[in-house]
């Protein structure tokens, strides 16, 4: 991996708190992701299992991971299982983590062969009366080929019908919603390289500039600094482009007189930075650009506040979405009166601004979490809006990761550049 070792205390700490969660005698179960094929004998680079990794460190395919807090076996209570390694895997995939270094990583003494699972399940299985299957149940996720996870459900269920059947989605949600110190300096790692990223495209992006030629910029100085590159799919939206949402092309030429959105962060150690930044290519806001730059930025400054212990999603949007009715109005795009009278289910400023401002943020960039729970110190969210004038081919949009304290709201993008007078400052210094 390219990051460094993480304190193998993350991980057992983590065990603990989930095995608290468990009923008595039960026994929880998690698999690592597949290697997802791309067609012929391609596939796609690995990406760990989150919650396995949350849990264990062990970041390998064909990984195991079983909890049984209450085995008779002091040994059982925490197994794993890795993928052995042979003369023709280290020549043709390289080197896979012996036993000793997966004690190393995860903390846990207990380790076999993959190949050993069955008969180690079959054991501890006789003693259990509860077993937590994993899956994932994130609200927007959208899984149409067969996972690992659900291949195991349905074996598991059919060699063992009698036991009680449990599920470990909505334990993981509530633990993985609070950071622990370890993981927010691990995110605070995938900021600064983030930022690093973003300081070099001060200096690069100009008219005529590609917008693919953006995103290789931010490839390169990311994976120099020990990122396994960017977290999602960057979103390099020049001139109109910006006023999708989604927009991942990054084929266009950046135009003198374009504002460019930047949407991209940097993953390290599995950990996600999501940030997004709107500059003029030429490095000069006309005035109306900086006006919506200025409004989008109000927002966010007033979102941000709102990111304190007891306040609930809900709460934070319906907040957000009346400071953004009062920007629009500014702008001339709205009027006052016909705000006045919306249907509150239907309201006006979602043609301007038709996204959430916040999600929380992790292992994931759109971690797990129950968004009708109220606010906690620990928690990470991001924080967006934008203002999206497809009529004027504008569209701003601004964006810092936002950790929850008792104490206040902690910018982990602070040190990025977000004012307008900043950002002209800074590229006009080539």
């Amino acid at each position: 991996m390219k990051y460094q070792p993480i304190e193998k205390e993350l991980f057992c700490h983590n065990r603990r708190n989930f095995a608290r969660q468990l009923k008595p005698c039960s026994l929880a179960i998690f698999h690592s992701n597949d290697v997802m094929p791309t067609s012929a004998d391609g596939t796609m680079a690995f990406r760990q299992n989150s919650d396995l990794f949350y849990l264990s460190g062990i970041d390998q395919e064909e990984s195991i991971l079983l909890l049984f807090p209450d085995a008779r076996d002091e040994r059982m209570k925490e197994v794993l299982f890795v993928r052995e390694s042979n003369e023709h895997i280290l020549v043709w995939e390289g080197y896979k983590l012996t036993k000793e270094q997966a004690r190393d990583v995860s903390g846990i003494q207990t380790v076999y062969w993959a190949h050993e699972f069955k008969q180690v399940l079959n054991t501890l299985m006789a003693e259990a009366e509860h077993v937590y299957l994993n899956t994932n149940e994130h609200l927007r996720a959208v899984v149409e080929v067969e996972t690992r996870d659900a291949r195991f459900i349905k074996w598991c269920q059919e060699t063992y019908p009698l036991h009680r059947y449990e599920r470990s989605a909505p334990i993981m949600h509530h633990l993985r919603a609070i950071k622990s110190d370890i993981e927010i300096e691990l995110i605070k790692k995938a900021c600064h390289i983030t930022e690093l990223g973003f300081r070099r495209l001060l200096q690069f992006i100009k008219p005529g500039v590609m917008e693919y030629e953006v995103e290789a910029e931010i490839c390169h100085e990311f994976i120099r600094n020990r990122s396994r590159g960017p977290a999602y799919d960057s979103i390099i939206a020049s001139g109109a482009n910006a006023c999708i949402l989604h927009y991942t092309d990054n084929s266009r030429k950046c135009k003198d007189g374009d504002l460019l959105l930047m949407d991209f962060g940097a993953e390290y150690a599995n950990y996600a930075a999501d940030m997004t930044r709107t500059l003029p290519v030429n490095g000069k806001f006309t005035k109306r650009q900086r006006e919506v730059y200025e409004s989008v930025l109000r927002v966010m400054k007033a979102a941000t506040q709102m990111l304190v212990p007891g306040n609930s999603l809900d709460q934070y949007h319906a907040f957000v979405g009346t400071v953004m009715e009062n920007e629009l109005i500014g702008l001339g795009l709205l009027n006052e009166g016909d705000v006045r009278n919306q249907d509150p289910a239907k309201p006006l400023y979602k043609k301007y601004f038709m996204h959430g401002t916040s999600h929380f943020l992790g292992l994931d960039v759109h971690d797990v979490g129950n968004k009708y729970r109220p606010f906690e110190a620990g928690m990470v969210f991001t924080c967006e809006p934008g203002i999206y004038i497809r009529e004027e081919g504008i569209g701003v949009r601004l964006e810092n990761d936002i950790l929850v304290t008792r104490s206040g709201p902690v910018d982990l993008m602070k040190d990025i550049p977000l004012e307008a007078d900043d950002i002209e400052r800074l590229m006009q210094q080539k």
